[in-house]
This record gives C-alpha cells, sequence and structure tokens, in this order.
C-alpha cells in the first residue's frame, strides 16, 4: 500500500467513508544562502520528494476538523465563524491562519474535513510548517474554487504564519514549497521574488541531508534576534547610505561603511548577510559550470559564517558537520535553516554515500549522545493536487 493509500485509509476510519480528494506539499532545503530572505538577498532552496500528504472532504455545515496522522489523538474541531489563535491547537493553528487569509479574501468557505500525514519532521528545520500552510492552501484554493495563482498562495501562507502564528518568517521557505520543480533549485530574490530555475545534475553525487534529532529550542528566539540585529545595522548604514535591507548592499559598499557599525557584533551579522548573498550567486555560477568542488568550498564557507559570524550553528550542528568533513566523497557540509538544531545538508560522492551515513551516524552518537537520522534527498515539484 503507497504512502497516499494509508493516508485516505486512515481518513476514512476517522472521518467515515466516502469520496475524497488528496494533495501534497513538500518540505525545502536551502543549498546555499542561509538567513537572508529576511535581508532581501538571494537564496537557493528546492523543493523535496519528502513532505505532507493532506486527504479533504467538505462537510455541508460551518465546522473544521483537523487532524494529524503524525501526531494522532482527536481533530481539531472549529467552527469557520469563531476562528482565532489557540496555544492549545498546536500544529493546526497554522492551518487555521490559511483558513482565515481566505476569509479575507472573501473567498466562500465551507466546513472541511481534513487529515494531514507528514514524512518531515516538525523539528527537522525542512520547513514543515510552509508545507502544512501551501497544503491547507491549496486545497481550499482547489476545493472552493478560490482562483489564486500560486505565488498568491505563498504570500497568503506567508501571512499566515506571520500574522495568525505570530512567527516573523521571511518569503523563502514558503516559495520554495509552493514554486518548487523537479531536479531544479530556485535563485530566488527575497526583495523581487524574481526566480531562475537551476537544473541541479548530480549523477555521480547526492544530496544527503543529516537530522541532528536535536530540538530546536534557540531557532524562534535567535532567529528574531538575528533579524533585529540586521535591522539595526541597516539602522546605523543609513546615517550614509540610502538602502533599506542588508540585500542592497555589495561587498565593497560594506567593506567602504562597516564603520558605521560601531557594535562589533552587529558588523558581525552584517558581514555574514552581505557576503553570504556573493557566496549564494557565486556556487549558483559554479553549479552552472559544473563545478561541484568549487560548489562543495562554498558551502563549507557558509556554515563557517554562520557558526562565527552570525552564530546560529550550536555545538550538534558544528558536531555533524566536522564529522561530514572528515568523510571520503564529501564535497561540502553545512546547517541548514534558522539553526541550533535541525539539519544539515552534505553534498556526497554516491558511491561513498552509505560508508558516509553509516561513519557519520556512529560518531555523532559517541560525541553527543543522539540517534541522527540521515535522507538521501529528492528535489521534487511544488504543492499540489493528486487526485
Amino acid at each position: 500500500m503507497t504512502e497516499l493509500a494509508k493516508v485516505k485509509a486512515q481518513f476514512n476510519k476517522l472521518y467515515g467513508d466516502g469520496t475524497v480528494s488528496s494533495f501534497h506539499a513538500p518540505g525545502r532545503v536551502n543549498l546555499i544562502g542561509e538567513h537572508i530572505d529576511y535581508n532581501g538577498g538571494t537564496v537557493f532552496p528546492c523543493a523535496l520528494t519528502l513532505g505532507t500528504y493532506g486527504v479533504a472532504r467538505k462537510r455541508s455545515d460551518n465546522l473544521l476538523r483537523l487532524a494529524s496522522a503524525n501526531i494522532g489523538g482527536e481533530p481539531v474541531a472549529v467552527s469557520l465563524d469563531s476562528i482565532v489563535y489557540n496555544k492549545e491547537y498546536g500544529w493546526a493553528n497554522y492551518l487555521l491562519g490559511v483558513v482565515v487569509e481566505f476569509q479575507k479574501r472573501g473567498v466562500p468557505l465551507s466546513g472541511l474535513d481534513v487529515l494531514i500525514a507528514g514524512n518531515v519532521s516538525s523539528s527537522a528545520g525542512l520547513s514543515s510548517s510552509a508545507s502544512v500552510e501551501l497544503l491547507m492552501s491549496v486545497i481550499l484554493n482547489t476545493m472552493f474554487d478560490g482562483k489564486l495563482s500560486m505565488v498568491e498562495l505563498v504570500k497568503l501562507s506567508q501571512r499566515a504564519e506571520n500574522q495568525f502564528v505570530g512567527v516573523n518568517c521571511g518569503i523563502m521557505d514558503q516559495f520554495a514549497v509552493g514554486m518548487g520543480k523537479k531536479d531544479h533549485a530556485m535563485l530566488l530574490n527575497c526583495a523581487t521574488l524574481e526566480v531562475q530555475y537551476i537544473p541541479i545534475v548530480l549523477d555521480k553525487h547526492r544530496l544527503v541531508i543529516g537530522n541532528t534529532n536535536s530540538p530546536r529550542g534557540l531557532a524562534t528566539s535567535k532567529y528574531n534576534e538575528r533579524r533585529a540585529e540586521c535591522e539595526k545595522a541597516v539602522e546605523l548604514l543609513h546615517a550614509k547610505l540610502d538602502i533599506k535591507l542588508l540585500g542592497d548592499l555589495t561587498p565593497e559598499e560594506f567593506e567602504a561603511n562597516k564603520q558605521l557599525i560601531t557594535d562589533e557584533t552587529i558588523r558581525k551579522r552584517a558581514q555574514h548577510v552581505v557576503y553570504e548573498i556573493q557566496r549564494t550567486k557565486e556556487a549558483v555560477e559554479q553549479l552552472l559550470r559544473g563545478n561541484l568542488e568549487a560548489f562543495g568550498n562554498l558551502m563549507n564557507d557558509s556554515h563557517d559564517s554562520l557558526a562565527n559570524l552570525y552564530e546560529v550553528t550550536g555545538f550538534v550542528l558544528d558536531t555533524m558537520v566536522a564529522l561530514a568533513r572528515e568523510q571520503t566523497g564529501v564535497l561540502g557540509a553545512r546547517m541548514t535553516g534558522a539553526g541550533f538544531g535541525g539539519c544539515t545538508v552534505n553534498l556526497v560522492e554516491k558511491e561513498h554515500v552509505d560508508t558516509f551515513i553509516e561513519n557519520v551516524g556512529r560518531a555523532y552518537k559517541e560525541k553527543t549522545g543522539i540517534t541522527a537520522d540521515f535522507y538521501i534527498a529528492g528535489i521534487g515539484d511544488g504543492a499540489r493536487q493528486l487526485d
């Protein structure tokens, strides 16, 4: 039985037999360009074949019933007439926020039974939140004829997370989940949403994601702190430069004006952002030339900058990356996501993948006491209806 067939069977057991519609939204991994999206720079994510399945059926009343096969328990039941954020709803708030955004757009909705099931861990940092947001967006847009474009659904999903859930995320995760394209990564300008699809040709190599399985307890607080530090850097630079975001700066402009940032910590944050944007552009150029070794070196530089200048890695990520770089056949290794736990992304020669997973997994357990998980990442399409 396929994974989707299992979810449909669970849906019928939970809600009763009947005709259903099914959907899928991927997770995402960012290959390089970390902590850049909210600074208006360029990032380089791709959608994964891993993600979230959703099965849904319309109801004749105004009741929403939302259930997760991963978490179990009784469905979260909410009337369309009285949706408010409730901490006790947990994961369901991400779906409810999307419903509220559709209501704001005037899309006429009725009640709905929904079951979601994901193979992206909510603690992995592979954007499970954006995955469920885009999943719900596509469900509502399809089943209630919302007539919204995918870019509109991407923006709507980001607003749901910003305004309803209260997480001040950038646009990258939702864009990658919604606009993904099989076997391609996206060079995305987060300020303009201009995107260039870049083929990912890895005949003799594989992308291996290492999940530290460490709770990302600091990720949200440090994320908000870094955003504030970057905004402070812009404020200080604005004394001389007409910029709105750090992404507006070239390295040359930064070097010529960095003395305006008198706080060393704030200066380090800005330095990471400016040079990470340059690394991202260079990495894409090297990838297009087929120079995977140079691409891997830039991945390494990215992680080192995130560790030393942006300070968002932490013990478990630094340990996993250091172990990865010791292995034969590894071209590059870096953290991906918000940091302080979550995942690494590694570029590994195909013939060494099994040994890489075995060696890194064993040594990581010895050093941290935590059992890691590894995924060989397939690059898939964006959020869509399946049937």
